[in-house]
């Protein structure tokens, strides 16, 4: 029998590397960025064309290559950072694989220009493919000209499955404020399309988050510094006042080296415990050193995860640093024990809450204190007092009727609608759900949910029939964003302004907002509901949905009414009537149910032994 096992020819060992190496583009801003720091540069400069899909080019002015280390940098398995496996454990450079030159020019056009201080001329070199095409002298400045072109243009399966340019770009601004943070004594700049995102002259830390995320931070933000003899910790952690709804502003480094951990993530959450809400995150930028020989980072090829030799011992450190630092800037909550908390109606009683101001978690209870009953008595007779009255009030037999059968299962008949024709009046429970008499039972109905469906659905309606109504501020409202956030804006903008905005660029990341969706009343500020559909848009944009129903889906759930606010008879009824002349009232935007229904014949049986 002839011999079936043979080896690779390297250019296709280069594709199947590449693609555990270089997913998108970027993964090679990462890299070429990483070899720049490793190289000593004090300036960086990117320059992409159509997000990283036709150009990525990385200039520094490091130390350089020689026309023999051009020529090895795209072999497999070359590097200058280790000589020996005992160098895994003492490595303190970016990159040490060998492995993302070869992957890049084994799946795009590589043109090269480098130059050391030391010769009067350069060296370039071009590679198409793994194929290298030429290599000759040239002008160059001292340092690395690095141009990648066409990206996947030779593996087209790998190329129809990257994303839209404003999802793509999101991921390198990503990456480009990863390696930000983590050299601020470094100039950076990024250009996208021939238009400058970034200009970072290099700064302290504090600058740095300043200049990505927004001036607002610079009074937002809370220092940390912590020594001891196993390892050090410094960098900063937002106050409780500022947190977001979704996750994306917190980095930790290790060794100045970017890294995903949930487990460290989770000890910071919890030195936030009992002042934020659970579906709130606090930005934090913290950087550990520690003696390289206690991790192992070579893990994963993207080397953004390791393991620590002292796992446990780190995240007490870093709950109790963070905690510590927080106590330091008195942004814990406190207690006034001046206050009674005795019984009192919703709108008399003060009550302590561990969540700050501007960061939610429902109503805004008055601060004065109830005046004083005439005993306590008194106090439980007015709890029980409606329970009384009901009891003794005459049972309504008035029949109660659904207009149709409920199937809650995922395949539904859109086109039948449920109509509620009981004239009970609904009743609400924990500011969270409204129940509703049937004639079968109870239907539940989560307000939030309801709500993100009816909104869903109608600017789902608005984008389609270019039919807005749109509420004009009396004043516009201007709002600046950070690059990133701009960039997603600006993605978007069409289809903000078909679902009832009325949003127009201005300029350096800011935009002007002459009006939002009518019937949002419940909405503060014009510049913070469009903040939140921003938010939602990028936990959205990844997801399979096409733009306008992202769009929708961000809008809705940011505009819907949120659990835990009080809704009186007349907003319940409307929530339950827009509810079923929906096409789907069974499921949210985000695929949770709107409602259950609870049946008599299973009521009974929970009260039988």
């Amino acid at each position: 029998m002839a011999d079936i096992i043979q080896l690779l020819p390297d250019s296709i060992a280069n594709q199947i590397a590449a693609g555990e190496v270089i997913q998108r583009p970027a993964s090679v801003v990462k890299e070429l960025m990483e070899n720049s720091v490793d190289a000593g540069a004090t300036e960086i400069r990117l320059i992409l064309k159509d997000a990283g899909k036709t150009l990525v080019h990385v200039i520094d002015n490091g130390s350089g290559m020689s026309d023999t280390d051009l020529r090895m940098s795209f072999e497999r398995h070359a590097t200058s950072k280790i000589r020996s496996a005992d160098d895994l454990f003492s490595i303190r450079t970016m990159g040490f694989r060998g492995e993302a030159l070869a992957s890049i020019a084994a799946i795009a056009h590589v043109d090269v220009a480098t130059k050391q201080s030391s010769n009067e001329l350069g060296s370039q070199i071009v590679i198409k493919g793994s194929k290298v095409i030429e290599q000759q002298p040239c002008q160059a400045h001292t340092g690395t000209s690095f141009a990648v072109k066409n990206l996947f243009y030779n593996v087209p399966a790998r190329r129809k499955f990257l994303k839209s340019d404003a999802v793509e770009l999101r991921h390198i601004i990503e990456e480009f404020q990863r390696l930000a943070l983590a050299h601020t004594d470094i100039f950076f700049s990024l250009y996208h399309n021939d238009n400058e995102v970034y200009h970072l002259p290099p700064a302290n830390v504090r600058q740095r988050i300043v200049a990505l995320f927004g001036k607002q931070l610079n009074e937002e933000v809370v220092p940390i510094s912590e020594s001891t003899e196993m390892l050090s910790l410094s960098g900063f952690v937002s106050k409780p006042s500022y947190t977001k709804k979704r996750k994306g502003e917190q980095y930790i480094f290790v060794n100045n080296r970017f890294i995903k951990s949930a487990y460290l993530g989770h000890a910071v959450r919890m030195a936030y415990d009992e002042m934020i809400s659970k579906d709130q995150h606090p930005l934090y930028v913290l950087y550990l050193e520690i003696d390289p020989a206690q991790i192992d980072i070579n893990v994963h090829p993207t080397k953004t995860e390791i393991k620590f030799e002292e796992e446990r011992v780190i995240y007490n450190y870093l709950r109790v640093a963070v905690k510590h630092a927080l106590g330091q800037h008195q942004v814990t909550p406190s207690i006034d024990f001046s206050v009674d908390y005795n019984f009192g109606s919703r709108d008399q009683r003060s009550v302590p809450s561990s969540t700050p101001s501007g960061t939610g978690g429902g109503d805004t209870w008055s601060s004065s204190p109830r005046p004083p009953s005439r005993n306590s008595v008194d106090a439980w007779e007015q709890v029980y007092e409606g329970l009384r009255r009901d009891a003794t009030s005459q049972v309504d037999t008035t029949p109660l009727t659904l207009g149709s059968k409920v199937d809650t299962s995922d395949h539904v008949d859109s086109s039948r609608q449920m109509v509620i024709t009981d004239k009970r009046e609904p009743h609400q429970v924990h500011n969270t759900y409204i129940v509703s008499h049937i004639k079968s039972g109870y239907m539940l109905i989560d307000q939030q949910a309801a709500h993100e469906r009816i909104l869903y659905e109608q600017y789902l309606r608005s984008i389609k029939e270019q039919s807005p109504v749109i509420q004009k501020e009396l004043f516009p409202d201007t709002i600046t964003l950070d690059p990133k956030r701009a960039q997603l804006l600006t993605s978007m903008l069409p289809q903000v302004n078909k679902m009832g905005f009325e949003v127009s660029e201005f300029g350096a990341n800011s935009f002007i907002i002459y009006g939002t969706p009518a019937g949002l009343q419940h909405v503060e500020k014009s510049s913070d509901l469009l903040e939140r559909v921003i938010d939602q848009y990028a936990a959205n944009v990844d997801l399979k949905l096409g733009v306008d129903e992202a769009a929708a889906r961000s809008l809705a759930t940011s505009a819907a009414i949120k659990r835990g606010t009080k809704l009186d008879i007349t907003e319940m009824m409307a929530i339950i009537d827009q509810l079923f002349a929906c096409e789907v009232p069974y499921k949210s935007p985000a695929g949770g149910k709107c409602f259950i229904i609870q049946e008599m014949d299973d009521i009974r049986r929970l009260f039988v032994d």
